[in-house]
């Protein structure tokens, strides 16, 4: 059974997930991978899930403020091993709950061209494409992604 723990950036087991995700993105990315690792710092967020099999960490993602009423999705990851078993829709699905329970409206994100896995993740999850957005406006490589979480009637001031 698939066990979500709400944790911060400072969990020892989201860093060495993350770790994993930087070495497939290297790979993935290619020469790009220097642009995308600038806006992929782990530091300081507040807002992490881990998931864990068997006590074991099997995948992660993050949340953090993108504005006051959105929160963007932050580093996904599952391990080869254990993907296709629904933990990366279960983990996205907690951070969308976590997102609502902080006030916050919608989730965006970005992924790569070269991530299939996450595209279909996102676009089987609700998430609509939608034009590349801050530092990802005219990247050719990243598609970009929002869902609504919350009605605005039910958001609280941020």
């Amino acid at each position: 059974m698939i066990n979500l723990v709400k944790t911060s950036s400072d969990n020892p087991d989201f860093e060495k997930l993350v770790r994993l995700l930087d070495e497939d993105l290297a790979i993935r990315d290619g020469e790009d991978h220097a642009f995308y690792a600038q806006f992929n710092k782990i530091n300081k967020i507040k807002h992490v899930v881990v998931a864990y099999l068997q006590d074991k960490p099997v995948g992660c993602g993050a949340i953090k403020e993108y504005d006051p009423t959105t929160k963007e999705i932050k580093r996904m990851y599952v391990v080869p091993e254990h993907r296709k078993r629904g933990i990366a829709t279960k983990v996205l699905a907690a951070l969308e709950d976590w997102a609502k329970e902080l006030g916050y409206a919608k989730c965006v994100l970005e992924t790569g061209k070269m991530q299939p896995e996450a595209i279909g993740l996102y676009e089987r999850s609700g998430y609509n494409l939608i034009p590349n957005y801050g530092q990802y406006a005219g990247v050719d490589n990243s598609l970009c992604f929002e869902k609504t979480v919350a009605s605005n009637a039910t958001i609280n001031e941020v």
